[in-house]
């Protein structure tokens, strides 16, 4: 306890200033534009030829015939990094980093997720 005098005065001064961050869930900043958040993916763009899976450092999107010429692609949100390395690579734009990044979840099962789905509900 040799050295209260010079933490006293830096704790009364942060007393008074203004907090340097924001209560989160209440008070929310807005978003920036260039934010890499959620994919979203346009199955009529793609022709299948999986750039993506194979670009994707995490190896979290998958890609699935469905029908002839006709794509969906699965994510696991909870391997993704967000890095659009995938979004990057598609020569037909059928992949898409939206702003929307909160995307936290309780049960590790709801982590898989099918994106293709997810366009009309944007």
């Amino acid at each position: 306890m040799k050295r209260t005098g010079k933490i006293l005065p830096e704790a009364l001064k942060a007393l008074f200033k203004k907090p340097a961050t924001v209560s989160y869930p209440t008070q929310r900043d807005d978003v920036f534009t260039n934010v890499r958040g959620k994919l979203v993916f346009d199955s009529t763009r793609c022709i299948g030829c999986k750039l993506c899976v194979r670009d994707c450092p995490a190896k979290a999107i998958e890609i699935e015939k469905v029908a002839d010429k006709q794509f969906r692609a699965i994510l696991q949100v909870d391997r993704c990094v967000y890095c659009g390395q995938c979004v990057d690579s598609c020569h037909k734009d059928a992949l898409e980093c939206t702003t929307q990044f909160e995307l936290a979840n309780l049960n590790r099962k709801d982590m898989k997720v099918d994106i293709s789905q997810m366009r009309n509900q944007e």
